[in-house]
């Protein structure tokens, strides 16, 4: 019995310590509800719950809401569109803001965004950069104020 009552809290421990992945991670912001939906409708959720690692240039429910709604609710019940704009926010590998760099990054989707720095501000495509370093246990989210959109 006393080994059982030292092994639990060492359990509640190591299992508490560990970070979410990018899908739980982007639902406990409550600031993405919008893209985790989008991941659910595009079937990415796996993907993004996998061993990554990824970045993810996360738009908040404020840069979705910028997409005129008739749009947006069409481009929820289109897979594959949705699927190459969601794809095209994350790039393969795990970046974190000091090891980001200006020019041309590619992208999961397949194609690559432009990163520049001006004015002590990060853009990616047209979207500012907001937040960064989100940790999870399979990557890292970034946080834009824009959806972002594949050429």
């Amino acid at each position: 019995m006393k080994k059982i009552l030292i092994a639990l809290p060492l359990a509640f421990a190591f299992t508490s310590v560990q970070a979410a992945d990018i899908v739980d991670t982007a639902k406990s912001a409550g600031t993405f509800n919008t893209l985790v939906t989008a991941v659910q409708a595009a079937g990415l959720t796996d993907t993004l719950k996998g061993p990554g690692p990824f970045t993810v240039f996360a738009p908040t429910d404020a840069a979705f809401a910028k997409i005129p709604k008739a749009k947006l609710d069409a481009l929820l019940k289109d897979k594959a569109a949705l699927s190459k704009i969601l794809t095209y926010h994350v790039v393969p590998g795990k970046v974190m803001a000091a090891d980001v760099k200006p020019g041309d990054v590619k992208t999961v989707e397949g194609s690559a965004f432009a990163v520049k720095v001006a004015g002590g501000k990060v853009m990616v495509d047209k979207a500012t950069v907001t937040k960064t370093d989100i940790a999870a246990d399979n990557g890292v989210i970034h946080v834009i104020d824009t959806v972002i959109m594949p050429k």
